[in-house]
């Protein structure tokens, strides 16, 4: 399962919440009842309880402290589609709440549509909607940029340390990182890419080495210890000294 996250509509309305930029996933607000849905839903193997009283979807309930929600899954993809606040014994009980609100909304669309549903609710108005796609594909190009963002770090991090080079699997192409400093107390840089990779993607990754000019890189033909085979790119540029003093000290 991916991480639940909420609708849009649930993030305004229900959470109260507003719209961060496309920088922060939604499926990682601080918010309890977000936080309870991400744990509830990671496992593939746990059980989770049906909201019973909604027949026209299959809705699961979600509780942490008094907030209450629901949470409908678009195959791998957990979305919570509504939330409120736990009032036992009142008419502002949420899952009570829903059902009515579920049952008013199919009689509207029975009033509206030729073809009348056959359900007791209906809650279709509730679901993800274009909007709420959109704004998942805007984040995956935010999420990719961290990813290699950590990543390139990772491997400058790990070369820093035996001089060797370092390289990783990302889903279209290898990428691998050769960082050696010599006795003049130069730090340099070798970047190799194997694979097919779009200029802009070449940019941000070379832009993400730390302590180093993402202006000045220049393009190599062979590495240190080798030539550049066919499907290999490569560029180098020095590190700022200081850069690598404190990336070697990180954990």
């Amino acid at each position: 399962m991916r991480p639940a996250r909420p609708t849009l509509r649930a993030l305004r309305e229900d959470l109260k919440l507003p719209l961060p930029s496309a920088r922060e996933p939604l499926d990682e607000l601080d918010h309890p009842i977000l936080a309870k849905a991400r744990e509830h839903f990671a496992d593939d193997e746990a059980g989770h309880e049906r909201i019973r009283s909604v027949d026209d979807e299959v809705l699961f309930k979600v509780k942490v402290r008094r907030w209450r929600g629901a949470v409908w899954t678009d195959e791998d993809l957990p979305w919570l589609i509504a939330a409120g606040q736990r009032e036992d014994g009142s008419s502002d009980d949420f899952y009570s709440a829903l059902e009515t609100t579920a049952r008013a909304a199919r009689a509207r669309y029975n009033a509206d549509n030729r073809q009348p549903l056959s359900t007791t609710t209906y809650v279709g108005h509730l679901l993800p909607d274009q909007n709420d796609r959109d704004r998942y594909q805007l984040e995956a190009g935010a999420r990719l940029v961290r990813h290699l963002a950590a990543t390139v770090r990772e491997l400058a991090r790990g070369s820093l340390h035996d001089g060797h080079e370092h390289a990783a699997d990302l889903p279209s192409f290898r990428l691998g990182i050769l960082v050696r400093a010599d006795d003049g107390h130069e730090t340099y840089v070798a970047m190799r890419i194997t694979g097919s990779v779009p200029d802009d993607l070449i940019a941000v990754i070379l832009r993400h080495v730390p302590g180093c000019d993402p202006t000045v890189w220049y393009p190599e033909y062979a590495l240190p210890s080798r030539p550049l085979l066919p499907a290999e790119q490569a560029w180098s540029t020095l590190m700022d000294p200081k850069a690598a003093a404190e990336l070697l000290n990180e954990e």
